[in-house]
């Protein structure tokens, strides 16, 4: 067979295959040249899910008479001039061939006029034999665009069309993701001459707010968090939902890239990542994300239908994604991050080191595999309760200390009342201050021990643990050995609970540190080291690199694992589940710098480091809810197998109503 060229007529036809798979594709390609050419109103009309009509009128720029014929020929755009153009794409359209391609498998009317145009000019197209027909019309200025009879010419396009329901179903769930991506631009949506969809142009976030329940709904709206950081180039704003607002499918997820609707596998793998540890698997999450970055800093022109996008720096906005919304969700409570996650997204996000060979992302296949594979499992527990955890607990300090060296429940309580007075005059969160206060405490003060015999050395093996008795009160309160139901929350973090002993109160905040020393203890392998979906870079100083190789076979008890990267700059490569949701940037220099200096000049041990990260992990709250409390409590004694530590009196203290009893008798 010899070769040739093929018609111009076959050749539209073909590319039709690629722009014009169904109505609702017209209806995309059509509102975005209205979206291009700067409208402000949009109004789309549609007769039988858009087989027998799609109009769209805008108020746009217009286009001058001369230009009307070249419109519709195939690779005619005014969008692209240069190689450079392209390689810095901000309009919606740039390849100049969906009219061409639409008009190819239907009659096409094109209508436009220019405001420096005093005639409005029509242009005829229909697929049989390309010719344009140009003639006046009556048309304000901005550009009206008729589709009518699609696939009239190709038959077997037309049998696969769905219903006329299912057809305009396509157009308004595409109508919406438009909608969301121009709050700027009033949209009207009628199907078959009824009024369906009014998204009047919001101007302010009141009138955003109401675009965001016409198209999301109210229950998106109750539960939703507001994001806006920005770092360099990159800036990512919108909405994201608590988990309270998690969907059972996933049919509330619009991201933009520049305007531009996506759905992008590195995207969406970054988000789930963010709700790895809130979510079950069975929900999805929901948000309306919009990234703006350098147009040179991505390439749009990947796809055929432009779905998906590729970044020239993949690392750095996947980072920056999860950074973002993890930071949010931290902030209002609902992951376990640390303190420095908090203020990074209050001011800025710092995205990890930039991205070199050794740690570019996945392919996109790998990172979606990946998160369908990967399930937050609990913490592994093969052991009975450690006696390097009550070791620890000796060591680690509820209330202040007085002058004298002697602890004090009373000056503890008046600092609690002080300390709330001034939360509720401020906020119902404790400060950053306080808490970085409280997590200095937990690693340098050293409490009364809970064991009548010493503490054994790093050298020695560990001392047995037994019931506190020393520095048991005179009055010889009874101990519960078992706790049952618990009623209430007293004084915002205490949990009033039924015990054989009778009511007890127990501090929920101590059981939290309880809870994060278990879980990091290094005896019998119950850390796992988890591999990072992608590698940590970071550079650090000389005395931290050396810290580093002195304490390797420490940091790997705790499943870290590092990698030194040339003489100044590490990778992190494993680190056991409790950290996997923290900020390494953050945490690891500090776990570093605490290794390297040390004012009694001593060899840390992993005692020492269990105290410090259950310390820098801890985030203490200022009031808890009743259920908060029972979750606390049920973690806590899985981990501790139901042995929990009741002889410790800074932990469980037993309720005397008898007082209270005797004036109720006698009044």
């Amino acid at each position: 067979m010899t070769i040739k060229i093929l018609p111009a007529r076959l050749a539209n036809q073909i590319a039709a295959g690629e722009v014009v798979e169904r109505p609702a594709s017209v209806v995309k390609e059509l509102v975005e040249n209205s979206l291009d050419s700067g409208a402000s109103r949009i109004d789309i009309d549609i007769e039988k899910g858009g087989s027998k009509l799609i109009r769209v009128r805008d108020n746009g720029k217009g286009i001058v008479k001369e230009e009307l014929e070249l419109a519709l020929s195939r690779h005619a755009t005014s969008k692209i001039h240069s190689l450079d153009d392209l390689e810095a794409i901000m309009s919606l359209g740039f390849r100049g061939e969906a009219l061409a391609s639409i008009s190819s498998v239907s009659r096409l009317t094109m209508t436009s006029r220019p405001a420096a145009q005093e005639q409005a000019w029509s242009a005829y197209s229909e697929g049989r034999d390309m010719a344009v027909q140009l003639q006046p019309a009556a048309h304000p200025v901005g550009t009206s665009v008729e589709v009518v009879d699609l696939f009239f010419n190709t038959p077997a396009r037309r049998k696969f069309l769905r219903t006329e329901k299912t057809e305009f179903t396509h157009i308004d769930e595409l109508l919406k993701r438009i909608a969301l991506s121009s709050f700027d631009v009033t949209m009207n949506l009628r199907h078959n001459g009824k009024m369906v969809r009014q998204y009047r142009a919001a101007k302010n976030e009141t009138q955003a707010e109401k675009r965001l329940v016409s198209v999301c709904g109210a229950a998106f709206v109750r539960h939703m968090l507001k994001i806006e950081l920005e770092h360099n180039d990159l800036k990512l704003h919108g909405w994201i939902t608590t988990p309270e607002g998690a969907r059972q499918q996933s049919d509330l997820q619009y991201c933009y890239v520049n305007g531009r609707m996506m759905r992008d596998k590195l995207i969406n793998h970054a988000i789930r990542q963010s709700y790895e540890t809130s979510l079950r698997p069975e929900q999805f999450a929901a948000y309306v994300l919009f990234i703006e970055i350098d147009p040179h800093q991505v390439d749009v022109n990947v796809h055929p239908a432009k779905h998906e996008v590729r970044f020239h720096q993949a690392r750095l906005v996947h980072d920056f994604i999860y950074q973002a919304l993890a930071g949010a969700l931290a902030q209002s409570a609902y992951i376990d991050v640390p303190e420095t996650a908090e203020s990074a997204y209050q001011t800025e996000v710092k995205p990890q080191a930039p991205v070199s060979s050794e740690t570019d992302i996945p392919e996109t296949d790998a990172l979606e595999k990946s998160a369908m594979t990967r399930e937050s499992k609990p913490y592994p527990v093969t052991r009975s309760v450690p006696e390097q955890v009550m070791e620890a607990v000796a060591r680690t300090p509820d209330y202040p200390r007085k002058s004298g060296g002697e602890w004090s429940h009373s000056d503890g309580r008046q600092r609690r009342e002080q300390k709330a007075s001034e939360q509720n005059a401020r906020t119902s969160a404790p400060s950053q201050r306080e808490v970085k206060a409280y997590q200095e405490l937990l690693r340098t003060e050293t409490p009364a021990p809970l064991s009548s015999k010493p503490v054994a050395s790093a050298d020695e093996p560990s001392a047995t643990y037994q019931p506190m008795s020393a520095g048991q009160p005179a009055d010889s309160e009874k101990l519960p050995e078992q706790l049952g139901k618990a009623v209430a929350i007293v004084d915002d973090c205490y949990l009033l609970i039924l015990s054989d002993a009778g009511p007890v109160l127990l501090s929920i905040v101590r059981a939290e540190w309880y809870r994060l020393v278990g879980q990091m203890m290094t005896d019998q392998s119950a850390l796992v080291p988890q591999p990072l979906l992608v590698p940590l870079s970071m550079k650090l100083d000389s005395q931290l690199l050396e810290a580093m190789q002195v304490n390797e076979a420490l940091l790997k008890q705790f499943a870290i694992h590092l990698k030194s990267k040339g003489s100044d700059s590490l990778m992190v490569m494993a680190v056991p589940q409790p950290l996997r949701q923290q900020n390494l940037q953050q945490l690891i220099p500090d776990l570093l710098s605490y290794l390297a200096f040390d004012s009694e000049n001593r060899q840390k041990t992993a005692r020492d480091v269990t105290q410090w990260l259950a310390g820098e992990l801890l985030k203490t709250k200022s009031s808890y809810t009743l259920s908060e409390g029972i979750q606390i409590v049920s973690e806590l004694e899985q981990l501790w197998q139901q042995q929990l530590p009741l002889n410790d009196r800074l932990f469980v203290r037993t309720v005397d109503f008898s007082a209270t009893i005797a004036k109720l008798n006698h009044e």
